[in-house]
């Protein structure tokens, strides 16, 4: 999986510890159908593709907050990508919160991974 697309679905999956306590249920684990629902929903709808993109860029802004050890940089950028996350749909912050626990390593978040490239090449034309 590219590290641009693992960044940004960890940018959007990183919630608040408290947020994460109060939902007792790990996420069903996300499925490649799932995936190709969020990426014609994405795809087809320039508001949430600005809004994907723009998670993307704040991911690395969370990355260079996370190697400096600025972790109330890190829960601000997590969350204003969690609430951009919640703009996008249901169905993306169900995606992101299940390959949150998957392995980055599976065949199946590989796979993902890769569907997942298409829209970062959106990001790409801009």
């Amino acid at each position: 999986m590219r590290l641009r697309t693992f960044a940004a679905v960890l940018a959007v999956a990183t919630l608040p510890l408290c947020a994460q306590a109060q939902q007792p249920k790990a996420p069903p684990k996300p499925t490649k159908a799932d995936a190709q629902k969020v990426i014609k929903t994405v795809s087809t709808d320039k508001v949430k593709t600005k809004l994907y993109c723009d998670i993307a860029a704040l991911s690395e802004q969370i990355d260079a907050a996370s190697q400096k050890k600025d972790e109330k940089k890190v829960d601000e950028l997590a969350q204003k990508a969690d609430e951009m996350g919640n703009k996008i749909g249901p169905e993306f912050v169900a995606l992101m919160d299940g390959l949150q626990d998957m392995n980055p390593d599976s065949k199946e978040a590989e796979e993902i991974g890769s569907m997942l490239e298409a829209l970062d090449k959106l990001c790409e034309k801009k």
